[in-house]
């Protein structure tokens, strides 16, 4: 499946783009803050970039300079009224950029990304029915950490034994587990303004999310560290940067206590 980087005010209509694409495509939410969208632009390395101008009038227009001058490889689409993206047009560089006027139905939405990655959407189909046929057997993991790097090392050690889901903040992760429940979470226990604590806080503050499985991960090798982290009854621990068969060995132990 191809990747699509979807950017945005999250509400109603990016919601409903994120489940409908989510079909065809390994789709990542992502704000329109531009440090979060580079951020996520190396981690995910998207095929193609969707941004969302509703609601938007206050959006970051640095994201357009910056996409048009490291990221010149990769399509942006974006959607909006006429009246919203107005404002934006000025921005975009030659033929990297293009613009659908809203009302526009998903199917449109879907042809034009098929056509900017010179796809065959039934062949899209195709591929995105056997993956899921495939995906099906798999347990998803949601790993949150502020850490690029982290994040991709994550998810290389992880993706062939899961499907592998990655957030770089705690309000993200929290999106994403409402986007589609995962099984596991490994939390980063040391980021910044919502640690793994606060998160930790949130899911089981959340009655759909409370009995959710979280490991957390930290860097932090002292006993007040670790007798912290304890305290908030994780169903597991491990420090940075886990070894790849022990982790797995682990969250196997932890699947399998919960879900049989």
């Amino acid at each position: 499946m191809k990747k699509i980087l979807l950017a945005g005010k999250l509400n109603g209509v990016v919601n409903g783009i994120n489940k409908y694409l989510s079909s065809y495509f390994h789709v990542q939410l992502c704000s329109e803050n531009a440090g979060v969208l580079e951020g996520m632009l190396k981690i995910v390395n998207p095929d193609l970039v969707l941004i969302s101008l509703i609601g938007a009038y206050d959006i970051d227009t640095s994201i357009f300079f910056m996409l048009s001058d490291k990221y010149t490889q990769i399509p942006v689409l974006t959607i909006g009224t006429k009246e919203e993206c107005g404002a934006f047009l000025k921005y975009y560089e030659d033929s990297q950029f293009e613009n659908l006027i809203r009302p526009v139905e998903n199917k449109m939405i879907m042809d034009a990304i098929c056509r900017r990655l010179g796809l065959d959407e039934e062949n899209v189909e195709r591929e995105a029915e056997a993956e899921r046929k495939e995906q099906g057997t798999k347990k998803r993991i949601l790993v949150v950490d502020d850490n690029g790097t982290a994040l991709r090392t994550m998810k290389a050690m992880l993706e062939d034994t899961y499907e592998v889901a990655l957030a770089i903040s705690g309000a993200q992760a929290m999106t994403s587990i409402g986007k589609k429940r995962p099984h596991l979470i490994l939390l980063d226990y040391e980021m910044p303004v919502c640690d793994g604590k606060m998160t930790l806080e949130m899911i089981r503050a959340d009655e759909e999310m409370k009995d959710i499985p979280v490991i957390f991960l930290t860097a932090v090798n002292d006993r007040a560290n670790i007798e912290a982290v304890l305290k908030l009854r994780p169903a597991g621990y491990f420090l940075k940067p886990p070894v790849k068969d022990r982790l797995i060995m682990e969250i196997d132990k932890v699947l399998q206590e919960i879900y049989g």
